[in-house]
């Protein structure tokens, strides 16, 4: 039996399935996941409101497969509901796994009054706008099946350490553990790229144990420093509030700061390294 705040979800759901592009299937699904259902009135509020958010400016004439979406039958959408949701918990469940992995060692470190190489822990599940434009990009299709078998990110954890060494040896620590395998592996330390961007990035896979089943599931781990990370997250944040173009001599200024603060990470380690003898 469904309760109300459900059946508002699945209503929301259906109807705002039907007023979007197919392409849009994974973003319109998962808002009976991830939406606060409460705060919507009804569907058509929230189709109004975010109208121009999703559509940008299509008109309804150039919708593909419309007659095809609006005859799917309403309970194979709910079931489908279901499954993402199901989905979700299984990607949640995969971080949980690897974040209590790096909790433990980080208050072993904190126990026996070693060196912290954990200076902070991060997680988070992939948006679902973003799912659909990763799947978009690839040219691949909109599927569950698509997104677990394709996608390696939609479980993200970062680990922000003091120093690069640390970072190293945060990696050999987890893939010594038997449930930890590895899947793939980006240096971006060693290897960065043209913008400057620095971390490590590895995925493994962990195994999530439900009642009557067992899951696989990649999770992508970044590993940077401090300095890394301080870099990282502006440059972020000006690119995407910048809409236009960015100038090659802004680009050249970005790459000059992250060498700046690489060469800044290299030097404190050393200092570090030079007082740790002195001890």
């Amino acid at each position: 039996m469904l309760n109300k705040l459900h059946k508002k979800a699945f209503q929301f759901s259906w109807k705002a399935f039907c007023f979007f592009n197919e392409k849009s299937f994974v973003t319109i699904i998962v808002h009976f996941y991830f939406l606060d259902m409460e705060k919507i009135e009804t569907p058509d509020e929230y189709l109004v409101e975010h109208d121009n958010d999703h559509l940008q400016g299509k008109e309804l004439a150039k919708i593909s497969s419309l007659n095809e979406i609006n005859s799917m039958n309403p309970n194979d959408f709910i079931k489908m509901a279901f499954e993402f949701q199901k989905l979700m918990m299984i990607y949640e469940s995969a971080i949980k796994q690897v974040v209590t992995k790096l909790e433990i060692l980080n208050k072993e470190y904190k126990v026996t009054g070693r060196r912290n190489p954990i200076e902070t822990i991060k997680s988070r599940i992939k948006s679902p706008e973003s799912i659909a434009e990763k799947l978009e990009k690839r040219k691949l299709p909109f599927t569950f099946v698509s997104m677990t078998e394709n996608l390696t990110d939609v479980a993200g954890v970062r680990v922000i350490c003091p120093y690069i060494s640390d970072i190293y040896t945060i990696k050999d620590i987890l893939l010594k553990q038997p449930d930890i395998k590895l899947l793939k592996e980006k240096d971006y330390i060693k290897e960065p790229k043209e913008s400057g961007y620095r971390s490590l990035h590895i995925v493994v896979e962990t195994i999530v144990y439900l009642s009557n089943t067992e899951h696989r599931v990649p999770v992508e781990i970044q590993l940077r420093t401090i300095a890394m990370d301080f870099w990282a997250s502006l440059e972020h944040e000006l690119r995407y509030k910048t809409e236009s173009h960015i100038p090659a001599g802004i680009r050249r200024e970005l790459l000059r700061c992250a060498e700046t603060i690489a060469m800044t990470d290299r030097e404190m380690e050393e200092i570090a390294i030079e007082l740790q003898a002195l001890d």
